[in-house]
């Protein structure tokens, strides 16, 4: 039998403490739409709210007394948003939201908002923009991260989730160790596949959000895919997402820090029987994937994103 283990008298005798502690509402839907004469602008979100706020009597005591409930935070998702009555961004509603939170209730410290983007982009209708028609575009969901605390302060955090790429050559993997534990030959020419997610936090807020994103994401894919003719050669999803991120802060001044995370996407030469493998037929695979993070900086800024645990 296994011995049990005994606590240490220190630790039998500690009152516990309740340490951290907060609530919300998560995965609240939301459409919205604004009609500017017979053009109508929509955007779909998914919205999770988060408070810190002086509760812990709940915990403790069973005393709801100036709780907000969670069910007050979705009703007040869709409130806020009817308020921003002229066409704004993700990341503008996410500030009013967070800081109506921390404004209205006096026990709320602390105002956490995180918000996804569903791809709806106007439709095209023989080359002209429709009027009120919409269709969604691409794989990728754009996300925005907003707190607020009750001095005021603001973070801000913009990001991409999803955001699949593939090129077919321009892509190899040498020099790794190789002992008796590796099967992994050599290349200099592979198919590389991903699907990133990405975030940058502002250290300024940008004028204009859609346009920094667009910036940061259009960095992202030049990094990735180089020229249209030619491309660029990526020795590894490594080096590639180091010129990405030096990229999208060269190109973002209002970005600080840039982290992304990437599968390497297996596409396994085949050989089909009686045939050899030509640089044509490929095993598509998911499972299992190598897994590349990283935290790009601007000089000594502090890294937004910790590593992830496994």
């Amino acid at each position: 039998q296994h011995a049990r283990h005994k606590p240490s008298s220190a630790s039998s005798m500690s009152s516990p403490t309740l340490s951290v502690h907060q609530h919300g509402k998560s995965k609240v839907r939301l459409g919205r739409t604004w009609r500017e004469g017979s053009v109508h602008h929509f955007v779909e979100w998914s919205v999770n709210t988060m408070l810190e706020s002086s509760m812990e009597k709940a915990f403790i005591n069973g005393d709801n007394t100036g709780m907000t409930a969670t069910d007050t935070q979705k009703n007040t998702v869709y409130v806020v948003a009817q308020r921003m009555n002229k066409r704004c961004t993700m990341e503008e509603y996410a500030i009013a939201l967070a800081q109506h939170f921390v404004k209205q209730y006096p026990l709320v410290s602390k105002c956490k908002v995180y918000v996804e983007q569903k791809p709806w982009v106007r439709l095209q209708q023989n080359g002209t923009p429709h009027n009120h028609g919409y269709s969604v575009s691409g794989t990728e969901t754009r996300t925005a991260y907003v707190t607020c605390d009750k001095a005021g302060k603001l973070d801000v955090t913009a990001g991409v989730l999803g955001l699949q790429v593939l090129k077919t050559t321009e892509a190899g993997y040498v020099g790794f160790i190789r002992d008796q534990y590796t099967a992994l030959p050599e290349v200099k020419d592979r198919i590389l596949a991903t699907s990133i997610t990405s975030t940058w936090r502002y250290a300024t807020l940008p004028s204009d959000y859609n346009a920094a994103y667009a910036t940061a994401k259009q960095a992202v894919l030049d990094a990735f895919f180089g020229p249209a003719q030619g491309g660029v050669y990526s020795p590894s999803v490594q080096y590639t997402l180091w010129e990405a991120g030096k990229l999208m802060l060269q190109r973002v001044p209002q970005a600080e820090s840039v982290f992304f995370n990437a599968p390497n996407i297996h596409f396994l030469p085949c050989t089909p029987i009686g045939s050899a493998f030509k640089d044509d037929v490929y095993i598509a695979t998911s499972e299992p994937h190598g897994n590349i993070e990283c935290t790009i900086t601007r000089g000594s800024a502090p890294p937004h994103v910790p590593m992830s645990k496994l």
